[in-house]
């Protein structure tokens, strides 16, 4: 139990917590982390409610309108208009879709897949080990985008195959850092107390090595989110990521790009989108370290 502190004021000896109840105070108390998850949250709220958020959702289509094409923003029209007319926030607002559609694709095989190798790579040893982090090593020597692009350019590009591009190169992160702390962990008195007590190999990975690193999953996870955005972006920039007329940011800012400076707000809109998105869950991957640091 900790000392629970009394607004800004020194610890009161009258009043405690838990350790869970600490590390909700401390991310509550992070400025930081609290706008992450407002951004974060904002921009799940966006991609889910973008039928009713969004002033054109015809836009998100085929749709065209050359008579408002390469409008600035406006009252109307808050992020302007597309090289066809079609509304720059709207197709922003779906296109967030995309991307989070992507992290969760991505993250889904990837974070379990790596946990699982890391898991056994550290708990078991010998050859197990050596196999398993030998080809890591091999896959993180790879350039992951020149890898991405290899393998789009082999498939169609398509939301799928930019998830399938981008998966076979993201668990291999989370296998290293999984292995680092199991191997720290091997040698504590809970791994040999549940060895003397007969528990399976199942029972010692995933009930009592898989809980000590839940946090740094968390932590990982989060700030991968952005990555994940950043680096699908950059896929559908070189035109290997989904294709129009599927709103996708990196496309639209590949598109808008074509006609800067003059109607700068083409690229400049979806790019801030972008940033904002990525800074969101960076800054909350900053606040769950904090928060899960149990030296705090």
């Amino acid at each position: 139990m900790s000392a629970l502190p009394d607004g800004d004021g020194p610890l009161s000896p009258t009043r405690s917590m838990t350790a869970r109840q600490m590390a909700r105070w401390r991310f509550t108390r992070n400025p930081s982390a609290m706008i992450g998850a407002f951004i974060v949250l904002s921009v799940f709220v966006a991609a889910i409610f973008a039928p009713w958020l969004a002033p054109s959702p015809e836009s998100a289509g085929s749709f065209v309108d050359f008579r408002n094409r390469h409008a600035p923003p406006s009252w109307d029209n808050p992020m302007g208009t597309d090289n066809v007319g079609r509304d720059i926030l709207s197709r922003v607002l779906y296109g967030y879709r995309v991307s989070l559609g992507l992290v969760v694709g991505v993250l889904g095989v990837a974070v379990p897949l790596g946990v699982v190798l890391g898991l056994c790579a550290g708990y078991f040893g010998g050859w197990i080990e050596t196999g398993i982090m030998r080809f890591t090593d091999v896959m993180l020597a790879l350039p992951p985008l020149a890898m991405a692009l290899a393998i789009t350019a082999v498939l169609s590009p398509n939301l799928v195959n930019a998830m399938i591009a981008i998966t076979l190169l993201w668990w291999t992160w989370h296998t290293r850092l999984i292995y680092r702390i199991v191997k720290a962990q091997m040698n504590e008195d809970y791994v040999e107390a549940a060895k003397v007590a007969g528990a399976t190999h199942r029972h010692i990975l995933f009930r009592e090595l898989l809980p000590n690193c839940i946090p740094a999953i968390a932590v990982k996870s989060s700030l991968d989110a952005g990555f994940v955005i950043l680096f699908g972006a950059s896929l559908s920039f070189l035109g290997l990521g989904i294709q129009p007329p599927t709103p996708d940011l990196g496309t639209m800012v590949a598109t808008g790009s074509e006609y800067m400076p003059d109607m700068w707000w083409q690229a400049v809109m979806p790019g801030l989108a972008i940033l904002y998105a990525i800074l969101g869950f960076n800054l909350l991957g900053d606040g769950l370290r904090d928060m899960l640091d149990v030296e705090l």
